[in-house]
């Protein structure tokens, strides 16, 4: 239990010293921002301070940092150390450039703030790949509440009735989705969001809590169990760092970071809202690592008893987690995670693929018949896709998604090198984010897996490391050695 809290006061350390010096390193000033001068009533709205935080919080957590950090523990103790420093010198920093940068280009989506500092083709890439991805977010937090709602009335799964219908929960979640796309952000998303992102953080508090009151559970140090755990010996370079996305660093995050660019009274805010809540959203899943951790039974040093439970689904995991740790209370806060959290990370993506499209055509969203003519395609999309199988295209969201958190990082290098600042903040996790992105994407089943790794008699995959870990080190040093060279450029001028 030490290592768990000893992690937990280095993030509260982290969020006041390396965190302001990102914040001082960008140097926020006093400029009117994009809220106070555009404020067209919509998607342009001051908000107090306060709520920025707990809305953009629960726009980049949802079940993120719990699911992410459930199968992380795998892995075992040794996950604490990827939350921990991964939020402090990747994700906390990937958030608030992204943030700030979309504030001081107008409140502009991501796509467009990576393509002013990266150039016109990087630009359209991210425009097709960004609102791709956010409709697919959008989709899949519809589908799973769905699912989850109708097990929740119809346990035995009889399907009689219209409450046991799946696609008519389906139907009003996407209802939902439209209106919230819709309408100002201050109309519901500002006035719900709070509160759940308060029920958020009273889940984690309570887990932890039923934790630590508990005999029969104990934490793990990380220098008694400094080795990997992982029940079918999935190594811990690459997947551990793709698999804990929301808990470390997400590419997802600077998808949702511009909606509240677009909503600071003050460029003074960004370090509390945008460092800070990736902050609290470590705090979340380093408690969700620990109970997966402290839980469960492990068989021959292995996390057996918590790979038995994820078998079941990860919702299930989540329930049975909240269950053994708050009782009664824990199954209507289990719920609202399970099914609450994914719907609010859904109507936020919908509400950014519309924003990117909107900043891709140039148009003005203030006029409602135009926000409409954009909302009704892009909902339109998602209740399409709803009803394909997309099972084996979504496993790849897991690589791009840190693939965008790298191409985000490496966008703010060169935003700093223009402004003559310390690009090394953020140069040296995007290297880093490279060297995972191109390991993972060498050695993943969904990826190259297939081609360069091989099989037991069993059937357990035997993990062709020694040519997937040297690959990712090169592809790393050459992203930084373009990196590099271009920041020569302007000096030969």
């Amino acid at each position: 239990m030490i290592s768990f809290f000893l992690c937990l006061i280095a993030l509260v350390a982290g969020y006041f010293t390396y965190g302001k010096l990102v914040d001082s390193t960008f140097g926020p000033d006093d400029r009117e921002t994009p809220a106070v001068r555009i404020n067209d009533g919509v998607d342009y709205v001051v908000m107090p301070q306060w709520k920025l935080f707990l809305v953009q919080l629960l726009n980049i957590a949802g079940l993120g940092p719990i699911f992410g950090a459930l199968q992380g523990a795998l892995w075992g103790p040794v996950v604490f150390l990827w939350i921990t420093c991964g939020t402090i010198f990747a994700g906390g920093v990937h958030d608030y450039f992204s943030g700030m940068l979309s504030e001081r280009n107008n409140g502009g989506s991501i796509s467009e703030v990576t393509g002013n500092y990266l150039g016109g083709a990087m630009k359209n890439v991210m425009r097709v790949f960004s609102v791709v991805l956010l409709i697919m977010v959008g989709t899949v937090f519809a589908k799973g509440p769905a699912s989850l709602i109708v097990k929740m009335i119809d346990p035995a799964g009889t399907g009689t009735g219209l409450l046991a219908n799946g696609s008519f929960w389906l139907a009003i979640i996407l209802l939902y989705y439209f209106i919230a796309t819709f309408i100002s952000i201050d109309a519901i998303i500002g006035r719900i969001y709070p509160i759940f992102g308060i029920c958020l953080i009273a889940m984690a508090v309570g887990v932890i809590f039923g934790i630590m009151t508990n005999p029969a559970y104990t934490i793990p140090e990380i220098w008694t169990n400094f080795y990997n755990m992982h029940p079918k010996g999935t190594p811990i370079w690459s997947f551990m760092f793709i698999t804990v996305a929301c808990g470390a660093i997400s590419g997802f995050h600077s998808t949702q970071s511009p909606l509240m660019a677009r909503c600071l009274k003050s460029e003074k805010q960004g370090h509390f809202v945008f460092y800070g809540a990736m902050v609290g959203e470590g705090i979340i899943a380093l408690v969700w690592a620990a109970a997966g951790c402290a839980i469960y039974e492990k068989t021959g040093g292995l996390s057996t008893g918590l790979q038995e439970s994820l078998a079941g689904g990860q919702s299930a995991a989540v329930y049975d987690v909240c269950i053994k740790t708050m009782g009664s209370v824990g199954v209507a806060l289990a719920m609202l995670g399970v099914i609450a959290c994914p719907i609010t990370s859904g109507d936020t993506a919908f509400r950014s693929a519309r924003l990117t499209i909107a900043d891709w055509a140039g148009l003005d969203m203030k006029n409602w018949k135009t926000r409409l003519a954009l909302t009704i395609p892009v909902l339109g999309a998602g209740a399409i896709i709803s009803q394909l199988d997309y099972t084996i295209v979504w496993r790849y969201f897991s690589w791009t998604n840190q693939t965008l958190a790298m191409i985000v990082l490496w966008a703010a290098s060169m935003y700093l090198f223009r402004e003559k600042k310390n690009y090394w903040i953020t140069a040296v996790p995007a290297t880093f984010m490279s060297a995972v992105s191109a390991t993972y994407f060498i050695l993943a089943p969904e990826c190259l897996g297939g081609f360069v790794n091989q099989k037991t008699a069993e059937g357990a995959t035997i993990y062709n490391t020694m040519v997937a870990y040297p690959i990712g080190i090169i592809v790393a040093i050459l992203f930084l050695g373009l990196f590099l060279k271009a920041t020569k450029k302007p000096a030969k001028a």
